[in-house]
């Protein structure tokens, strides 16, 4: 009666019970950063004390930061390599490919649990891990051998029937999942896929699909592990690591839903949320001016090989600049021997490095007022480095074809070469530099550049919270609202004091000042606060500020528990409508916050107002002791001066 993810789960568990919704934890195998997010993971490890991380396979990837326009980003890479060689962690260097796409190659294995400090590392549940995002911080923990804590998720079963239509992609199904649940539809949840249409599926595309379940707030997202499986890690030469892992026949969800792949058209998210979905006929016709095709989503051999066909001997409309990001090296080198390369650059693309590059702003920002087409995951507002932009989401062959004609047009039924994946890819691990022997590791000196600061460290919870609201925002705020990704901003990400001075300058330009010049103080939000990156900077940057609590109507499950790793406090309206009784600078004040305890509320009263409302927040009794630290590094020192 199990399924998969509970099987995965039960393995793995070390604290709890299998029932949704309670808290539990679970050991971790295998750890990923990325560069964008991993500065602060390991400045925070180091703070720990850790020698060796604890994990079987920890691994550090440079895929984000790549744009050297000073020495910030190059520095950081510095410390990583060294960081990384003195404290166990197998180094992938610049170049090397995008962190999910190259940790599914290479490394990502059936019924092994993969936390990552990137939201899209649940992409390696497309070859059966059970893969979550988390904060740097979090992943930290893991490295240091502790267990990862969450609430045990409600299973979401998805059956694919029957197999896509000729100029239908994978990218499709989770477009069409998006637009069934929405980007809060998979809060607390694992959304599982099955059915006799999973059969029809490789990995890599298996992995848009759970990739893309990030954006409706999934813990994660799985596939089976089945002969597609082990076909895929025998061309990676890795048919040793192949565990045939599924669900029960029997198995039971906590809800179905059903797609009929030979139903399914091609799809498109509009502006500025991947849930804003239609079918490309609806809007057909639209002009564009930019298509970008790769990111970690849509950068696999399949895809590129796919657009490569559909532009053999044709050119890219005069209007529209294409760009062109592989997700690997490996995918890379074999677009080049099978010439793939030559078919794209004839027809007017532009190579970009293997890195994420345009998907996280870093370079190709389309023109003032552009309608860009992007084969990526998400399409927030300002994410593109264009404000008036209006960035939309398709697979690779809408993306390509369009960039042909100028304008959106759906590729259904285009007489096109479908690409043929080799028995075996050629593999060179030349660009991953191994750790240290642990004798070794003590010798080794870690390079720290001017940028990378000493970590803020947060004061214990105070009982009475009195303090202004400095902002107040809507539903669906990301965390690209409240600490913007993009070249101007990135670099600056192991230097909170400086990356404190960005946070939500689309929204409030003087947000920074207001929070230096009042102390502090409160965030107020409506649902989903905090959806999209894992980037723990911002809870981080503003804690730096002084923020001690987010009223909200909703959370999003990453951004809610780095809150509370940073000692902020995640609170929810009792009565939503009371969040239309407060205003950006009131006074509120809430008392006895120390005595906290689960399943309790709190009440808060609006002194600008004379009024009063219930707060309430879900929390365990870890998340209450980590709270009243002041943070989980807080808590973690606290334990081991409690040893000594």
């Amino acid at each position: 009666m199990p399924n998969l993810t509970e099987k995965i789960i039960r393995r793995h568990l070390t604290q709890g019970d299998v029932v949704s919704g309670e808290p539990i934890a679970i050991t971790i195998d295998q750890t990923l950063t990325q560069d964008a997010t991993g500065t602060m993971a390991y400045l925070q490890l180091e703070a720990m004390g850790v020698d060796q991380v604890q994990t079987e396979l920890s691994v550090s990837y440079v895929d984000h930061n790549t744009l050297q326009s000073g020495f910030e980003n190059a520095d950081d890479h510095k410390y990583l390599q060294t960081v990384a060689r003195k404290h166990g962690v197998l180094f992938s260097r610049p170049g090397n490919g995008i962190c999910h796409q190259v940790h599914l190659e290479r490394f990502a294995k059936p019924g092994k649990t993969l936390l990552g400090s990137d939201s899209h590392t649940p992409t390696a549940g497309g070859i059966g891990s059970l893969a979550i995002g988390a904060g740097g911080l979090d992943v930290a923990c893991a490295m240091a051998g502790m267990p990862f804590h969450l609430r045990m998720p409600r299973v979401i079963g998805i059956e694919l029937k029957n197999e896509l239509r000729k100029g239908v992609s994978s990218k499709d199904i989770i477009l069409k999942v998006l637009q069934l649940l929405s980007v809060k539809g998979g809060v607390g949840c694992v959304m599982e896929y099955f059915g006799d249409g999973v059969k029809s599926l490789s990995v890599p595309q298996r992995a848009t699909i759970t990739n893309m379940g990030a954006e409706l707030g999934a813990t994660s997202s799985v596939f089976p592990s089945d002969a597609r499986t082990l076909a895929f890690l025998k061309q990676q030469g890795r048919a040793e690591d192949f565990e045939e892992l599924q669900a029960d026949t029997d198995a039971v969800y906590d809800q179905v839903i059903t797609i009929d792949l030979a139903q399914l058209e091609p799809m498109i998210a509009l502006p500025h949320s991947p849930d804003h979905v239609c079918t490309v006929k609806e809007v057909e016709g639209m002009k564009i001016d930019q298509v970008c095709i790769g990111s970690c989503t849509n950068s696999s051999y399949h895809d590129l090989v796919s657009v490569g066909n559909l532009l053999k001997g044709k050119h890219v409309h005069p209007d529209v600049s294409l760009t062109i990001s592989p997700g690997s090296r490996q995918i890379f080198m074999e677009l080049s021997r099978n010439g793939t390369l030559s078919d794209l650059i004839a027809a007017g693309a532009r190579i970009l490095e293997c890195t994420c590059g345009p998907c996280i702003g870093m370079g190709q920002s389309p023109i003032t007022n552009a309608v860009s087409l992007r084969t990526f995951n998400r399409n927030f507002y300002g994410r593109s480095g264009t404000l008036s932009a209006r960035v939309c989401l398709v697979s690779p062959e809408t993306a390509a074809y369009s960039a042909l004609c100028g304008e959106l047009r759906s590729p259904l039924g285009l007489d096109y070469e479908e690409p043929k994946e080799p028995a075996q890819m050629p593999i060179d691990d030349a660009m991953f530099i191994a750790p240290a022997a642990p004798e070794e590791a003590e010798a080794i000196e870690v390079v720290r550049g001017p940028n990378i600061r000493p970590l803020p460290v947060n004061t214990l919870l105070a009982d009475t919270i009195d303090k202004k609201v400095m902002i107040k925002v809507g539903d669906n705020i990301t965390t690209d609202h409240i600490a913007p990704a993009g070249a101007k901003v990135l670099p600056y990400r192991s230097n909170i004091e400086k990356i404190s001075t960005f946070v939500f300058m689309n929204n409030k330009a003087d947000f920074h000042d207001c929070c230096k010049e009042n102390g502090g103080g409160y965030i107020v939000a409506g649902h989903n606060y905090g959806q999209g990156s894992s980037r723990e900077h911002a809870a981080l940057a503003p804690m730096y500020l002084g923020i001690k609590a987010v009223i909200a109507k909703s959370f999003a499950r990453i951004h809610k528990a780095n809150l509370i790793n940073f000692g902020i406090l995640p609170l929810t309206f009792v009565d939503e409508a009371d969040y239309d009784g407060i205003d950006e600078m009131d006074e509120l004040v809430i008392e006895h916050v120390r005595s906290i305890t689960p399943g309790q509320t709190l009440t808060v009263y609006n002194k600008s107002r004379q009024t009063s409302f219930s707060v309430s927040y879900e929390l365990s009794a870890l998340d209450v002791e980590t709270l009243k630290a002041g943070g989980t590094l807080n808590l973690i020192r606290q334990r081991q001066e409690n040893k000594e």
